[in-house]
């Protein structure tokens, strides 16, 4: 039997509160200045060559070849601690960019916006001032949320969406007309990884929470959706607001189907569905629990009873293991060496990269060409040559080739709905409330399809 419960309060949003509004900003980045400038789930191998090369796009008339960039990343907020890496990855693409002479032989004009929240409407400005100023791609946001409240003004203006962060489930099949790429795969994949390590512990039923959001019921969906197509069973599947004061009721309602595991979608409100969890008996100590990356924090369950996450699973998705990073982190930390995390950094840069290709392989600036090239650019076909920087690849370009660009995260093949086609997921375990140590790495695996 499955059962809906709506619960209501008050809970932090981890990944989409933002504080402060800044207007968008252009940025000449040779300069301090803010002024508008210009600068020159199944396993497969993810390496294999489809049967046919994109065709380079046809567009016309073209209206532009100036390429005019934007960005949309969370510059202040409690996503702020994303902003500085994010905006010096992209700062740092655009100077390779420059250095092997622009796109269509012209410096990238770039201009830079705050994402800020989805409630307070930040985004949207920044998208109307960008808009109005020429913007034909946008990079960002990392919010899938704050995504949804943007997409519609960038499809209407015809210009490309490309997300370093966005992970939402609902996003794949939106009717954007083509124009909305994410480099980070969707939350399907860690809810079919959750569901592969829940058949793998012998695991027959069990009870699932989540956010009534597209970032918890995505997640949810997808768990069930696996797990019970192995032949497994969830009896109660709940879900609860975000700003939820109690969590009794729901808590309540999953206990008395005595489950084996409880999965848990959320952000930081997990430490309170999990302390009445163990006020109720079915804590982390007697049923095991799943944690998704929104939730799993070396930090946030402190205030638990010692111990009690001893023995708790969560997903956090990660990149393709066999991409080192340490040489591009380097190049960060020489441009800004106070950056403190690195998180979806080498995103950001290689979604820059890839539009300025895919610009340059359409030969046209336009927005819609931008968007038709994309899927060609970051592409393994028959036809086309692998390459790992912006100058290597404009080189395969000018020699009449198609690239296949494996950028600083590795490569990024989009499928069908501009998603990204594979997807990494490594499984933790708490040991201590404060301390967590990995368990296994599952993928690369093709992210299953709506």
């Amino acid at each position: 039997m499955r059962s809906r419960g709506v619960l209501w309060a008050v809970g932090l949003a981890a990944v989409l509160v933002a504080v402060a509004a800044i207007a968008v900003f252009a940025v000449q980045r040779s300069s301090t200045q803010g002024n508008a400038s210009t600068s020159a789930g199944v396993t497969t191998d993810p390496g294999a060559a489809s049967a046919a090369a994109p065709a380079p796009p046809s567009v016309v008339p073209c209206t532009s070849t100036d390429l005019v960039m934007g960005s949309l990343l969370p510059l202040t907020g409690d996503l702020a601690f994303l902003g500085p890496a994010g905006a010096t990855a992209i700062d740092l693409a655009l100077a390779d960019i420059d250095s092997a002479g622009g796109v269509l032989e012209q410096p990238v004009t770039y201009l830079a916006g705050d994402s800020g929240d989805a409630r307070t409407g930040i985004a949207a400005e920044a998208v109307t001032s960008q808009v109005a100023s020429g913007a034909q791609a946008i990079v960002g946001p990392a919010a899938s949320t704050v995504t949804i409240t943007v997409i519609d003004q960038t499809i209407e203006a015809g210009v490309v969406l490309i997300s370093p962060a966005n992970t939402g489930p609902g996003l794949t099949d939106y009717p954007d007309q083509g124009l909305y790429f994410r480099m980070a795969a969707s939350d399907v994949a860690q809810g079919s990884a959750l569901a592969t390590v829940a058949e793998g512990l012998g695991l027959t039923s069990g009870a699932t929470i989540a956010r009534a959001d597209p970032y918890g019921m995505g997640i949810q969906s997808a768990f069930e959706d696996a797990y019970v197509a192995s032949g497994e069973a969830v009896d109660v599947s709940i879900t609860y607001e975000p700003d939820a004061l109690s969590f009794a009721g729901a808590v309540g309602e999953i206990a008395a189907t005595d489950p084996e595991f409880v999965l848990i979608a959320g952000f930081d409100e997990a430490a309170n569905i999990l302390r009445e969890m163990t006020r109720q008996g079915i804590g982390p100590q007697d049923v095991q629990v799943f944690l998704t990356e929104g939730s799993v924090s070396t930090t946030g369950y402190a205030g638990l009873p010692e111990d009690a996450m001893a023995g708790v699973v969560g997903a956090v998705p990660t990149g393709d293991p066999s991409v080192d990073l340490k040489d591009f982190h380097r190049r960060l930390l020489k441009q800004v060496p106070d950056l403190t995390t690195f998180a979806y950094a080498a995103e950001a840069y290689d979604a820059t990269i890839l539009v300025a290709l895919a610009a340059a392989y359409a030969d046209c600036a336009d927005g819609g060409a931008i968007a038709k090239a994309l899927p060609a650019v970051a592409s393994a076909t028959s036809g086309s040559r692998s390459c790992g920087t912006y100058s290597d690849c404009l080189a395969v370009i000018e020699s009449g080739g198609q690239p296949h660009y494996e950028g600083s995260a590795g490569s990024r093949e989009f499928n069908e709905f501009g998603d990204a086609r594979w997807a990494t997921v490594e499984i933790v375990r708490y040991v201590t409330n404060t301390k967590l140590r990995p368990v296994e790495v599952i993928g690369p695996f093709e992210v299953p399809l709506p």
